[in-house]
């Protein structure tokens, strides 16, 4: 199997190693949980935008897609969801704190940045091959990471869905988020004594 294959797959465990570091390594300070809060929340209405617009399509093992996503926050950036991901992990990072939180956050930066790469490469072999000029049209106009500042203007014109069906998909993430964080407190009172 290609590593490229295989992070796909496996992209909702491969995080599990900087998980259990972020745990480990936590030394929560006041004046980083603020940031913290804030890019947490910020990546998880990064996500949630996409996951509206994009449906539950996102939480496949397949790379592929039904039909090419434009519309919402997919105008902007063509990764929303790796984009809100890297967020929400920085912010845990913050939140967590450690003695050297900034090398933390680097760590923490630097595998996804290697991961969503690899990623990103084989999505986008698998887009282009789907819908050929369609989608290289879509390459050409929006950011694979960083946001155009406007809107790129599309033909799809599908619409955002609703908050539950939203919060559905969303689920597993936010369960995730909760069990980390709550790691992160239970750590700290048990062993920071």
């Amino acid at each position: 199997m290609d590593i490229r294959n295989f992070l796909f797959k496996y992209r909702g465990y491969t995080p599990i190693p900087i998980g259990i570091m972020i745990v480990y390594f936590a030394r929560p300070e006041n004046a980083y949980f603020i940031v913290g809060f804030l890019l947490l929340l910020m990546g998880e209405l990064i996500r949630m935008w996409a996951v509206s617009y994009a449906g539950g399509e996102t939480r496949t093992r397949n790379v592929g897609a039904p039909e090419l996503c434009t519309a919402g926050p997919y105008a902007f950036v063509r990764n929303p969801l790796y984009v809100g991901n890297v967020f929400m992990y920085l912010g845990v990072v913050m939140i967590a704190g450690a003695a050297n939180v900034w090398l933390m956050a680097a760590t923490t930066a630097a595998f996804f940045i290697i991961q969503y790469s690899l990623i990103v490469a084989l999505e986008e072999e698998t887009l282009e091959n789907l819908f050929g000029t369609e989608y290289n049209e879509y390459r050409k106009n929006v950011p694979a990471i960083i946001p155009r500042l406007s809107r790129w203007s599309s033909k799809d014109s599908r619409e955002s869905t609703g908050i539950l069906k939203i919060l559905r998909t969303e689920k597993r993430t936010l369960q995730n988020v909760i069990f980390i964080l709550f790691l992160i407190t239970l750590r700290v009172q048990l062993f920071s004594r």
